[in-house]
C-alpha cells in the first residue's frame, strides 16, 4: 500500500512538472519545446538515478546512496533483499562450515565430487585411505586418482544399491569399503571406510569353524562307529542300555550333519567372491533331484513344474545344496498328505527357482532372521525335525554368491514360498527359452 501511494505521488510530481513546463511554454509562445525540454529533464534525471543504481550494485558499499521520492524506496528496498541474501549465505556458510568441520572429524573417508565427477572436497581421512589431498587435488577427476579396477566400475555403472568392498595391496593388504549417495543436481558424496579389521575378524571367525568343524569329524567317526558296533552285537546289553545307546547314536548321526553343513557352509563363504563361470542346466539340476526325493520320499507328494530352460552361471554343487536344502524344509514343516511344488520358470526377465508347500507357515516378525545360523522359530519344532539349523544360511550365501535374491512369502496356518530370482544380466541370451 505504501509503495502504491509513493509510485502515485511520483507520477503526480512528473505531471506537475510537466504542466508547469508545458504552462511556461504557452506564457513563452514555445508550448512543444517548453515540454519538451521539460520531459527531457525527467528522462535524464531518471537515467542518472539508473545510473547511481548500477554503480552501487557494482561497487562494494553496502550502505545505499541518498536519494528522495520513489528512488529512495527503490534504494531501501534492493538494500533490504541484499541483507536478507547475505544472512542466508552467511546462515549456507555456517552450516557448510559445520558439516566440512564434523566429516573433516571422522575416520571415514569423505569425497564430494560435482556433477562432473570432479573433486569439490575432501576430509583428511581420505588422505590416510586413498592418498588424495585438498586443495591440491581440488577439481581432479576422482577417477583419474583413485585407481582401482573394481571402484572403476561400480562408480560408472551408477547403481549405487550395494556398497562395493575391494582388497588394496602394498606392504599390508588393506580391505575398503565404498558406498557413493546422490546429493543436488547430479553432485555424488562418496564414503571410504577401512573394513580390514572386520574382514580379518570374519576370517578367523570361519577359519575357526572350519578347522574345529574338520577336528571334530575324525573323533565323531570313531564314536559313531563304536556305538553302531555295540548297538549291533547289543542282544546281550540290558534294554535301558540299549536305549541309550540308541539315543547316543542318534545325537552322534546329528552332530554328523551339523559339522558337515558347518564344513560346506565354510566352503562357500571360503568362494563368495570367485566368478561363477560354468553354465548350470537349473532345469537338468532339479531333474536329477527328483529322481533323488522319489527314492527317499516315495510317500511324498513332490510337483516338478519346469516352465523354462533358462541355464544359470554357477556352481553345480552349490545351486543343488541350496535346492535340496528348500525341498527338504518344505517336506520337514508340512503334513505328509500336502504336496510340495517346485517351479522354475521366467518372469518378468527374471529366472525364478520356486519352492512352495502348504505346511504350518511362519510368523512375519521371524521371516528377516530366518538366514540367520542356527536360528530356530521354535526350538521344540526343531529338534523334532533334526534340523541343523544352517539349511537356510546356505540357501542365503548361495544366493549371494551367484548375485541372486533369496525371497521368502510366508503365512501362518497355509503354507510358505521360498523363491530364488536370478536376475537377466546372469542368463545367456542365447540360452534362454521355454521348455515345449
Amino acid at each position: 500500500m505504501i509503495e502504491r501511494q509513493s509510485w502515485f505521488r511520483e507520477l503526480y510530481r512528473v505531471l506537475l512538472f510537466l504542466a508547469v513546463s508545458l504552462t511556461i511554454g504557452y506564457l513563452l509562445g514555445y508550448p512543444l519545446e517548453s515540454f519538451a525540454v521539460g520531459l527531457a529533464f525527467v528522462v535524464s534525471l531518471w537515467l542518472h538515478q539508473l545510473w547511481r543504481i548500477q554503480k552501487w550494485l557494482t561497487s562494494t558499499e553496502t550502505e545505499p546512496p541518498d536519494s528522495f521520492g520513489i528512488w529512495g524506496i527503490i534504494y531501501d528496498r534492493i538494500y533490504l533483499l541484499q541483507r536478507r541474501n547475505r544472512e542466508a549465505r552467511g546462515r549456507l556458510q555456517s552450516a557448510l562450515d559445520y558439516m566440512q568441520d564434523s566429516m573433516a572429524s571422522m575416520r571415514d573417508g569423505v569425497i564430494m565430487l560435482d556433477n562432473s565427477a570432479a573433486i569439490e572436497w575432501c576430509n583428511s581421512a581420505t588422505g590416510k585411505l586413498l592418498g588424495l589431498r585438498f586443495p591440491e587435488d581440488s577439481g581432479q577427476h576422482v577417477l583419474n586418482l583413485i585407481r582401482l579396477p573394481e571402484f572403476h566400475d561400480y562408480f560408472s555403472n551408477n547403481d549405487y544399491s550395494r556398497a562395493l568392498q575391494v582388497s588394496v595391496t602394498g606392504a599390508m593388504e588393506r580391505h575398503l569399503r565404498f558406498e557413493i549417495t546422490h546429493f543436488g543436481d547430479g553432485n555424488r558424496l562418496v564414503f571410504v571406510r577401512d573394513v580390514t579389521a572386520t574382514v580379518r575378524l570374519e576370517q578367523v571367525r570361519r577359519d575357526f569353524v572350519g578347522n574345529v568343524s574338520h577336528e571334530l569329524r575324525t573323533p565323531l567317526t570313531v564314536i559313531k562307529g563304536y556305538l553302531e558296533t555295540l548297538i549291533g552285537s547289543g542282544g546281550g546289553l540290558d534294554e535301558r542300555y540299549q536305549q541309550a545307546l540308541r539315543q547316543m547314536d542318534q545325537q552322534a548321526s546329528r552332530m554328523e550333519s551339523l559339522l558337515k553343513d558347518l564344513l560346506w557352509l565354510s566352503r562357500i563363504e571360503s568362494m563368495d567372491k570367485e566368478e561363477k563361470s560354468e553354465l548350470i542346466d537349473v532345469a537338468g539340476l532339479l531333474e536329477e533331484l527328483k529322481e533323488e526325493l522319489q527314492s527317499n520320499f516315495p510317500e511324498r507328494e513332490i510337483r516338478f513344474e519346469l516352465l523354462c530352460k533358462n541355464p544359470v552361471q554357477g556352481d553345480y554343487r552349490e545351486l543343488h545344496s541350496a535346492v535340496s536344502n528348500l525341498v527338504y524344509n518344505a517336506l520337514k514343516y508340512s503334513e505328509g498328505g500336502s504336496p510340495v511344488t517346485v517351479r522354475w520358470l521366467e518372469t518378468a526377465g527374471e529366472s525364478r527357482l520356486e519352492v512352495e508347500d502348504q505346511g504350518i507357515g511362519i510368523d512375519a516378525m521371524h521371516i528377516p532372521r530366518l538366514t540367520e545360523r542356527f536360528y530356530r522359530v521354535d526350538e521344540s519344532r526343531s529338534s523334532q525335525t533334526g534340523g541343523t539349523g544352517l539349511g537356510l544360511a546356505i540357501v542365503k550365501h548361495v544366493a549371494v554368491s551367484h548375485d541372486a535374491e533369496l525371497r521368502i512369502d510366508s503365512t501362518r496356518g497355509k503354507g510358505s514360498t521360498f523363491s530364488l530370482i536370478f536376475p537377466r544380466t546372469q542368463l545367456p541370451e542365447t540360452a534362454t527359452g521355454t521348455l515345449p
